[in-house]
């Protein structure tokens, strides 16, 4: 029973901020490098962030480079993107993933809406 579930997502005015969590479930996400991405409507799945699993080292697409944060917690299983100066154009599903030489691990995904 692997599973990897987001929460956090909901509606806010540009400018604003959320935070998302994603967290893991039949599996230790200790192992493994987390990442995020995001799909638009009509638009390719889009890179946003990793945290590597054991030197903790991060890297961000230049789209979000300075207003987004990933972050992990292995004692709660949980990674998170902290979202700050948000655009409409931050607008889309967005998705966790923990992968591994032998996982890859996808969650259902949660709406983000930038919207004035």
């Amino acid at each position: 029973q692997v599973q990897l579930v987001e929460s956090g997502g909901g509606t806010v005015q540009p400018g604003g901020s959320l935070t998302l969590s994603c967290t893991a479930s039949g599996f230790s996400i200790s192992m493994n490098n987390m990442n995020w991405y995001r799909q638009a409507p009509g638009k390719e799945r889009e890179f946003l962030a990793v945290i590597t699993s054991a030197a903790g080292i991060t890297r961000y697409a230049d789209s979000v480079k300075g207003r987004f944060t990933i972050s992990r917690d292995n004692a709660k299983n949980t990674a998170y993107l902290q979202m700050d100066s948000l655009k409409p154009e931050d607008t889309a599903v967005y998705h966790c993933n923990a992968r591994s030489h032998w996982n890859d691990y996808w969650g259902q995904g949660t709406q983000v809406t930038v919207s004035s």
